[in-house]
């Protein structure tokens, strides 16, 4: 319940409860608070038990922890009947990146080598105009 609760924090409750509550009464607190945290947990038990006997036997295998759109997507993605381990086992991202790396590695030496000696490093001037009217891009209706 308190997973995140470290021991510094936990040192901190009890030296505040204590300030607070007082060692005589300190005590008696502690037992209406689990009583308290009890009878909830019950009370929650009994309300997941008659959400079932509800539901009926088609929802036998229903948990409650499948409401958490984290655990309901992961769940659903580590379902092998869409085949995606296979695509998540064969996608390698160090090699794209690499691939990736190079192929604009490669692009820039060649417009690095095939620019005017005026351009300074290898730099596109985005100031120039272009030599030619219609050397423009391709469009691309993806990009817009």
């Amino acid at each position: 319940m308190f997973n995140d609760i470290g021991p510094l924090e936990l040192v901190t409750i009890v030296v505040l409860a204590v300030l607070v509550f007082g060692p005589d009464k300190l005590p008696k607190v502690i037992q209406d608070v689990t009583r308290t945290i009890r009878k909830i947990r019950e009370f929650s038990e009994s309300a997941k038990h008659d959400i079932r006997t509800e539901l009926g036997p088609e929802f036998k295998d229903f948990e409650f922890e499948d409401l958490n759109p984290k655990k309901f997507i992961r769940k659903q993605l580590d379902n092998d009947d869409l085949g995606l381990k296979e695509i998540r086992n064969g996608f390698d991202l160090k090699k794209e990146m690499a691939e990736v790396t190079d192929a604009v590695n490669s692009r820039e030496s060649e417009a690095s080598s095939s620019s005017s000696p005026s351009s300074s490093g290898g730099r596109i001037d985005m100031t120039k105009k272009p030599e030619a009217p219609d050397d423009r891009p391709p469009f691309d209706a993806d990009a817009t």
